[in-house]
């Protein structure tokens, strides 16, 4: 059923000059902090990226900042409009609460089975990445200090599995002196039909002025679909309900002293997937009930700081539960001769403790040091299932009901970690930074008893009828113990030959954690006796990355270039591979790979009011290391290209114009490009000679975005036009057989207008 529009209006599109809000230093006493905030330059753009405030122009890697305004004013609500709008970035996304990064080349494909993303994914201290395949939870966007995506390993600070960057979400912190609030409504439509309600709330509370504050945001989205499921027979099916809020208390009983307590809630509702198949038609996709990836996130969050003389201690303590849903027709394989599909559900516990101390003292050493620990069990219910129908129509019986397999399997991981980095300044023009991180991970998987299989494929294959099938119990098995050592570094060197430039090099590495299969030494099953035997796992890879760079700005800061070249080596590149028989998943090694490019960024103001910005990456990612066992278990050749465009890239063009009494008008032009690139490597895993059957190209999209509006004091209004050519190009291609529907598409033209209010 449509939603009800019950508002319009709202705040638009500001082009995405990556700035961050100005935040107090972590690093200097107070009275300092404010001196040196005083002398900034307005256009001064303040990160975090290596745990101390700093100016991005000084930091020596590539960073791209979104802060609350910017995302509010280009519509940018989740993961696909931060890697629009950022260079050497695409987001895999075959539906919604199913993302994964690709970040300079450093992907194999875009799903990964049972592997780490390369990207690592925070909310605050919380790496809401560490999912594997599974879903990771779409976040809401909404009452953010900034986004900041970090490109290159990010291991010395970020710790294992941000092999190839790390995207950080700041949540903003509870103002002590001044009530605060906000509103936005975002209300539009997809296509003809399709509604998109978007609503946001925030309330700052000062309790006790300059002691004691609470912040609390809510959101709520309904938002109709606009891909049609015949097999389901549901219209517009991939329509999205998702909910949510944080609530956060400050106190300060000292000036020394500050205790910051949160706790969050998202629930995110998608009806079905938004994967299509082309030869149903743009927007159809068929299976036998709606797939679903959804995903409910529960955090609570405790840190503290305390300023010594010396240094500031930072404690961050977070407890973390995930539930996530992952129900998908699997009748592809079989090309749909047969029912078989999974229904998963998994559950994540997690606990996170961060301490760092962060220096304070005048003169030219700097450092931070810390200690990380992680520990999480993820538990996921197995269900395969049939359907009552075919079993019945077939008279296949023996089964207790329409699941021909359940069993129950838990993941322990645990990581153990110290890191430093510290920067020596020889003058204020010339400073070098090095970095370390020494951590040990240990994962162990483990199959609960009480499930049972049965040979339910095998008389389906073959067409058996009027027979008992037989059932058999699966048992208690403790997988392998895999435990890992492993050394991150950074070295790199400053220097500014001018006040309005900084050059830097940096060598940095990183890993991810292994991976151990928790079906391992499974044989292929009656109906194909020469398929793969599942392997152990996959041990850790790791990037060792090569780059050079520039940061200037000139003309009053109406020119900013940011500039980096890069070369990164991959080893030892875990991938996963799918058994064609049965469709189970597995983690492997193969040799390695290379990844190098250019990354720019450019932001012009030619005249009063005129502004341009623009970013974008060339890229040349491929194998080249492969031995022919390693090319016939995972599908590569030598030269194979890894998952991403050879060109990414975005510019925003804004005209800002006074309309009288202190209020200003604007009118933005968004227009976003990604090259095709290929889905997985390009032969079936266990027959390099054959190609795969569902090896195939993403298509080359541009996204273009239009937005007016009026900034009127504490009112922001805005009209926009999403995707206004109607650009229905292929941007991800799913990698496993047995789906139905593989391919994901730009979302369909939506109009809609938003509405800011800020009191």
């Amino acid at each position: 059923m449509k939603a009800h529009l019950f508002a319009s209006a709202s705040a638009a599109a500001m082009f995405a000059i990556p700035v961050s809000a100005q935040a107090q230093s972590a690093s200097r006493p107070s009275a300092e902090a404010d001196a040196e905030d005083q002398q900034r330059d307005d256009n001064d753009i303040i990160v975090t990226a290596t745990r101390r405030t700093e100016r991005l122009q000084d930091v020596p890697l590539s960073v791209t900042a979104f802060d609350q305004e910017q995302l509010d004013d280009l519509g940018i609500v989740g993961y696909e409009g931060i890697a629009q709008n950022t260079p050497g970035i695409v987001v895999n996304r075959p539906t919604q609460n199913f993302n994964n990064f690709t970040a300079r080349g450093i992907n194999t494909n875009g799903y990964s089975a049972g592997l780490q993303s390369a990207v690592a994914i925070y909310v605050d201290e919380l790496p809401i990445s560490a999912n594997g395949n599974s879903t990771i939870l779409d976040p809401n966007l909404y009452d953010v200090e900034r986004v900041e995506f970090l490109r290159g390993p990010q291991g010395t600070l970020f710790g294992s599995n941000s092999l190839a960057g790390a995207m950080r979400i700041i949540t903003r912190s509870p103002d002590l002196d001044d009530f605060e609030a906000s509103a936005s409504v975002d209300i539009g439509l997809t296509g003809s039909s399709s509604v998109r309600q978007r609503y946001n709330a925030m309330v700052n509370v000062p309790i006790m002025k300059d002691e004691i504050g609470l912040r609390v945001t809510g959101y709520y989205r309904n938002e109709d679909g606009w891909v049609d499921n015949i097999g389901t027979g549901i219209k517009d099916s991939n329509s999205l309900e998702a909910f949510g809020g944080r609530a956060i208390l400050m106190l300060q009983p000292s000036d020394r002293m500050k205790v910051k307590l949160l706790a969050s809630y998202e629930n995110s509702k998608p009806a079905d997937s938004g994967l299509t198949n082309p030869l149903l038609g743009n927007f159809v996709r068929r299976s036998d009930r709606p797939d679903l990836f959804q995903g409910k996130l529960t955090n609570y969050n405790l840190t503290v700081n305390y300023e010594f003389d010396f240094a500031e201690l930072i404690s961050s303590t977070t407890l973390s539960d995930y539930d996530a849903s992952f129900y998908v027709d699997l009748a592809g394989t079989f090309a749909q001769a047969f029912p078989f599909a999974l229904d998963a559900f998994g559950y994540d516990d997690l606990f996170v403790q961060e301490t760092r101390l962060v220096s304070r003292t005048e003169g030219p050493f700097e450092w931070v040091a810390g200690f990380f620990y992680y520990d999480k069990r993820r538990t996921v219910d197995f269900a395969y299932r049939s359907t009552p129908e075919y079993l019945a129509a077939r008279n296949l019986t023996g089964l207790p009901d329409e699941y021909y397999q359940r069993f129950n399997s838990y993941t322990d991981q645990t990581e153990i970690a110290g890191f430093g980095e510290a920067t020596y300044r020889f003058s204020d023009r010339f400073w070098v930074t090095g970095g370390l991180r020494y951590g040990s991970t240990t994962v162990q998987s483990f199959t609960r008893g009480g499930g049972y299989n049965s040979n339910y494929l095998t008389a389906a294959f073959l067409n058996l009828q009027n027979i008992a099938l037989t059932v058999t119990p699966i048992n208690y098995a403790a997988g392998l113990k895999v435990k890992d050592d492993r050394l991150s570094w950074k070295g790199s060197v400053s220097f500014k030959p001018s006040d309005s430039l900084t050059t830097y090099a940096t060598v940095s590495t990183g890993f991810r954690t292994p991976v151990v299969n928790a079906r391992a030494g499974l044989a292929p099953p009656v109906i194909a006796p020469t398929d793969i035997v599942i392997p152990d796992g996959a041990r850790s890879d790791s990037v060792t990355n090569y780059e050079v760079g520039f940061k200037g700005r000139w003309l009053n800061g109406d020119l900013t270039a940011n500039i980096a070249a890069y070369y990164i080596d991959w080893k030892d590149i875990q991938v996963q591979a799918n058994r064609v028989s049965d469709s189970i998943q597995f983690a492997t090694n193969i040799g390695g790979a290379e990844s190098y490019g250019l990354e720019y960024e450019f932001i012009l103001r030619p005249l009063q009011g005129l502004s341009l910005a623009l970013n974008g990456s060339f890229n040349r990612a491929k194998v080249t290391d492969l031995s022919p066992v390693e090319a016939a278990i995972s599908g590569a050749e030598i030269g194979t290209r890894l998952a991403s465009p050879k060109f990414q890239g975005s510019g925003t063009l804004r005209y800002d114009f006074g309309i009288g009494e202190g209020k200003a008008a604007y009118a933005a032009v968004n227009v976003s490009h990604a090259g095709s690139f290929p889905n997985q490597f390009p032969n079936v895993p266990g027959n390099p000679n054959a190609v795969s059957p569902t090896y195939d190209f993403t298509e080359a999209w541009t996204n273009v975005n239009v937005y007016v509006g009026a900034k009127l004091g504490v009112l922001d209004l805005a009209a926009y036009v999403e995707n206004v050519f109607d650009d229905k190009s292929v941007t991800y291609v799913h990698p496993e057989a047995f789906l139905d529907g593989r391919y994901a598409r730009l979302r369909p033209r939506t109009v809609g207008v938003r509405a800011n209010y800020r009191f």
